[in-house]
C-alpha cells in the first residue's frame, strides 16, 4: 500500500495540483493586499471614507451583570472589498485560460 501511495503522489497530476494550490493561495494573498491596501483606500478617499465602514443596527451595550454586548453592524465595506478581490482573481484566471487556449490553437 505504501508503494502504491508513493506512485500516486509521484504522478504529475498530483504534483501539479499541489503546486497550483500553493500558488493560488499566494496569489489570493497578493490580490487581497492589493484590494485592501491600495484600491480600497483610493476608493475611500473619493467617497469620503464611506465604503470602508458599515451600518450600526444596534449600539454596543453593557448588561446588568457588567458583561459587554457587542454592537450589531452590517460591514458593507468588507463585502465590497471581497467582491473587488473576486473580480480581480476572476479576471486574471480568465486571461490565463484565454492564453492557454491560444497556445493550444497555435500548437495544432
Amino acid at each position: 500500500m505504501l508503494k502504491e501511495f508513493k506512485t500516486f503522489i509521484a504522478q504529475g497530476n498530483v504534483l501539479d495540483l499541489a503546486i497550483g494550490v500553493v500558488i493560488g493561495a499566494a496569489f489570493g494573498k497578493i490580490t487581497t493586499s492589493l484590494v485592501e491596501d491600495i484600491i480600497m483606500p483610493i476608493v475611500n478617499y473619493f467617497t469620503g471614507g464611506g465604503i470602508s465602514g458599515g451600518i450600526t443596527l444596534k449600539e454596543a451595550t453593557v448588561d446588568a451583570a457588567g458583561k459587554a454586548i457587542p454592537a450589531i453592524t452590517i460591514n458593507y465595506g468588507n463585502f465590497i472589498s471581497v467582491v473587488i478581490n473576486f473580480f480581480i482573481i476572476a479576471w486574471v484566471l480568465f486571461l490565463i485560460v484565454k492564453g492557454a487556449n491560444r497556445m493550444k490553437l497555435t500548437e495544432k
